[in-house]
């Protein structure tokens, strides 16, 4: 027998809210629920001081609470920007391998001066409360505006204050930082060696930064060993009892849930759902609603298109209504934020950074960051399709049409309810299996079509190809014979479609990885040398795996001068903390 794909999405004991906070019903479920390890977060990251147009770059790192090692319990993370009161200026997610991931964001000019917070946590330590959270403080700096009353102050006790925490621990004896001098001049090229004194002891994953010092007095960012200490003792289980809610666990990818209730509001149970996430590398996925008429799914692959399409799988026979859901914030109005203050005497300094940033981003087109793509999607898993490309035929207009007169394995025919469905003919020549009469599954440019009658006038004219799978499919409880993948030439069917039992909405995706432009300035690209370059960030590797042999980074310097920070910060594989700071000076090349 061909191999049969079996597509389902199976969390089927646990009953979930529109809101994603499950209700703990006993307490074996709970002793459960328990067993699983809560974890904690760090995030290092290149403040505290950013100013608006600037990137603040991170390192994400997700332990076990339990052992200090990297969790490998969720799959995806979240880093957020909070506001004295409480508010959510961002938050983004990202993908974790191993606990680890990176992201940045850039700091527009909508964002007004002020102290923030820079949260980092995973949904399952959401249920911990904000204690379990990482939180670091964040200044930023908008010149920009006008009001800047948010970091005005003439509190004279700030510098003692201050002073009193600058002293940052640190930890040289397992993997140390070696540099061929401390002076450099502008533009010129910097060798930094990593050195593992420690064997074993000393493999782990590191963050490699280089930056210039601020010269602002400011509270400094937590390192890994003020981190180790600060969150040594929280909960390494769940904080949780019976009758409390809960949020779930990510993972097996990224949540997406919501609920089915039909016109009087009440919900819809077992309700065949599917999830369209379109573009030409889709992503499929079919649910079945619980007796409260919640569905849920994950999102595992790398998706391109931030988008969902959320239908019945089947012609309703009555009128629903579909919902997304989305998960509530943690209550972030009880925190508390370090001052930073403006002081006269930082005004030059600000107003120089702020033409730097300009410059800087005014000529960012010639030293872009490049996106790191990923693996790609195999929509067909492993499946064989035949394609046909319409400009290598006839055109004819609509697209049932086209399946008459170009294609040989597939074409409309009639249900007995009224209502025609796509047929693709089975391989009897290949595959020994039952005769069937099953429909196939239909997608517009990934889009799942369930009334294949809606599509048969469609404009074939912006049709680019047609592919086929013949082999059998079980989704939801029901069987399929065959996929077609409709490509259009524009590739937006997505855009237009509006489900008559569903809705199409945007979903956030996650932050994209990157590889970090670097700038070089070797003899062989000379051409550069008229563009301004005022980096503060010389050199940034968020996640460097240390092992037994030493390593090697090189960077250049820009034009800016004066004191720039080398700082190895991070882990070792048992979960020490390590963190080693050095300091180079760069001066005028002709000094």
């Amino acid at each position: 027998m061909k191999k049969q794909w079996v597509i389902l999405m199976v969390l089927a004991t646990l009953s979930l809210p529109v809101q994603a906070q499950y209700v703990i019903s006993s307490e074996e479920e709970l002793e459960n629920l328990k067993s699983l390890p809560q974890e904690k977060v760090y995030l290092h990251h290149t403040g505290p001081i950013v100013f608006t147009g600037e990137y603040l770059h991170y390192a994400f790192y997700c332990f076990n609470a339990q052992n200090n090692r990297a969790s490998n319990i969720s799959f995806v993370g979240y880093v957020a920007l909070v506001n004295p009161q409480g508010e959510y200026v961002l938050e983004q997610k990202v993908r974790l391998q191993k606990g680890k991931s990176q992201g940045d964001f850039f700091v527009n000019t909508h964002v007004p001066s002020g102290n923030y917070k820079l949260l980092g946590y995973t949904q399952w330590m959401k249920n911990n409360g904000m204690e379990q959270v990482f939180k670091d403080d964040l200044v930023i700096i908008n010149p920009y505006q006008i009001d800047q009353s948010q970091l005005l102050s003439d509190d004279s006790e700030e510098k003692a204050i201050i002073d009193k925490k600058m002293s940052q621990p640190m930890d040289s004896s397992v993997v140390q930082i070696k540099l061929e001098r401390e002076i450099y001049g502008t533009r010129e090229k910097v060798v930094v060696n990593l050195k593992n004194y420690k064997a074993q002891l000393g493999h782990g994953n590191y963050t490699l930064k280089v930056q210039k010092k601020t010269e602002m007095l400011v509270f400094p960012s937590i390192n890994a060993i003020s981190y180790a200490n600060k969150y040594f003792n929280v909960n390494g289980e769940l904080d949780k009892t019976v009758g409390d809610s809960l949020f779930l666990p990510e993972q097996r990818g990224e949540l997406l849930y919501g609920k089915v209730t039909d016109g009087q509001g009440s919900p819809v149970s077992d309700a065949k759902m599917v999830v369209s996430v379109p573009g030409e590398e889709f992503l499929l996925k079919f649910a079945i609603t619980d007796s409260h008429g919640n569905f849920y799914t994950y999102l595992r692959k790398n998706y391109k298109l931030g988008r969902a399409i959320v239908q019945v799988a089947e012609n309703a026979q009555e009128d629903v209504e579909v919902s997304l859901g989305t998960v509530p914030n943690l209550d972030a109005s009880q925190l508390t934020f370090n001052q930073f203050h403006i002081k006269p005497k930082y005004s030059e300094a600000i107003e120089q950074r702020s033409i730097h940033n300009q410059l800087e981003n005014q000529f960012y087109s010639v030293k872009p960051d490049s996106i790191l793509l990923g693996t790609p999607i195999d929509p067909f898993d492993g499946g064989m399709p035949e394609t046909i490309k319409l400009d290598e035929f006839t055109r004819f207009r609509t697209f049932q049409e086209t399946l008459v007169e170009v294609l040989n394995y597939a074409g409309y025919r009639n249900s007995p309810d009224g209502s025609d469905y796509i047929r693709i003919a089975q391989d009897f020549e290949t595959y020994n299996e039952k005769a069937n009469d099953f429909p196939a599954i239909v997608l517009f440019d990934g889009v799942y079509v369930p009334d294949h009658e809606k599509v048969k006038d469609f404009d074939a004219g912006q049709i680019q190809s047609i592919s086929l799978v013949r082999d059998q499919f079980r989704m939801a409880g029901r069987d399929y014979q065959g996929m077609m993948v409709v490509k259009t030439i524009d590739g937006d069917f997505f855009e237009n479609y509006t489900p008559v039992h569903g809705i199409n909405v945007p979903i956030e995706k996650p932050a994209l990885k990157k590889n970090y432009y670097k700038q070089r300035y070797a003899t062989e690209e000379m051409g550069n040398e008229k563009i301004p370059d005022y980096r503060r960030v010389l050199l940034w590797e968020p996640h460097v795996e240390v092992g037994e042999s030493d390593l090697q980074f090189e960077f250049y310097t820009s034009d800016l001068t004066g004191e720039f920070e080398v700082v190895l910060d991070g882990f070792t594989t048992y979960g020490k903390p390590i963190t080693v700071y050095k300091t180079i000076v760069v001066k005028e090349a002709s000094q």
